[in-house]
């Protein structure tokens, strides 16, 4: 797999100022789908391809205005920006000055690197994991659209969970008639580019095949295969360590990619809230390699 991404990423690097980067194109070339082309280079990067391709485009148009050939127009137009002032904009978020005040002063610019990816095997630790095909099944709770975060506590959805009565949270657990059992998190309807701050559909809920209670929210999620993994340790650092090697160790490692679907957190805290048992469901499928 990562063989097959570092080829997509030459292909970036060869299309940089094309208007419009082909992300079909470049999945067929990783041989997997858009989808898992997506999720896999936002794990394994930490920024959602679509903001890497910009940042590597302002860093050769910022080589370009800093040698003083061609007008700022010109290079605005050759990385994809309809207009000077668009491009000035964009210049200026990344470096923290326009581009016209680089040319003259000569200013230092801040550069994207490219990007390659190479598996280190240790050998030092092994995943729990299993594949689960799962028939069709309902999330039934509450629902609230909240930005995407990459790093951190997300406060939009502490707020939210915060405002869920504990006794109505009581009841509704009380409905759990499947796996995974009790109160879990989903997340759903995320944007494909997975760029931070925008939306996702959060259901605090549970999975159940009884009729949702009035004032809950319902996700029907279709029949599909699930790969679950479960991990135990200090909260919350286990679980972002969880996440962290599914993506990096895991799918590199075993012939599955990420479909599109709904991923779910179940968490069970220590007493004194130090610790957490987890398991988490992401909706995958074989990898035609």
């Amino acid at each position: 797999m990562l063989e097959r991404l570092n080829r997509a990423m030459e292909h970036i690097e060869g299309h940089l100022d094309q208007d419009d980067l082909d992300v079909a194109e470049l999945a067929r070339i990783a041989a997997t789908s858009e989808h898992h082309l997506r999720r896999m280079f936002s794990a394994l990067a930490g920024m959602p391809l679509s903001e890497y391709v910009r940042r590597r485009r302002l860093t050769l148009a910022g080589a370009e205005v800093l040698a003083g050939r061609d007008t700022l127009l010109e290079i605005a137009v050759r990385y994809g920006y309809g207009s000077g002032e668009a491009f000035a904009r964009a210049f200026r978020a990344m470096n923290g000055i326009g581009p016209g005040e680089a040319r003259r002063t000569g200013a230092a610019l801040t550069s994207q690197s490219r990007m390659a990816f190479r598996l280190t095997i240790e050998g030092s630790s092994s995943m729990r994991y299993r594949v689960v095909d799962k028939a069709e099944f309902t999330v039934v709770g509450f629902r609230a659209r909240v930005p995407l975060v990459h790093a951190g506590p997300n406060q939009a959805i502490i707020d939210f969970v915060r405002r869920i009565d504990p006794r109505t949270l009581e009841r509704l657990e009380k409905l759990s008639d499947q796996e995974p059992h009790g109160i879990v998190a989903v997340c759903d309807d995320m944007d494909p580019s997975r760029a931070e701050g925008t939306g996702l559909d959060y259901h605090h809920g549970v999975i159940t095949a009884a009729a949702a209670p009035e004032g809950t929210s319902t996700l029907a999620v279709p029949a599909g295969a699930w790969a679950v993994f479960t991990t135990s340790g200090p909260a919350p650092q286990a679980i972002q360590e969880l996440w962290r090697d599914v993506f990096t160790e895991w799918f590199p490692s075993n012939p599955y990619r990420t479909r599109t679907g709904p991923e779910i957190l179940r968490t069970r805290l220590s007493p004194d809230r130090t610790g957490a048992d987890a398991e988490l469901w992401l909706p995958v499928e074989p990898e035609h390699r």
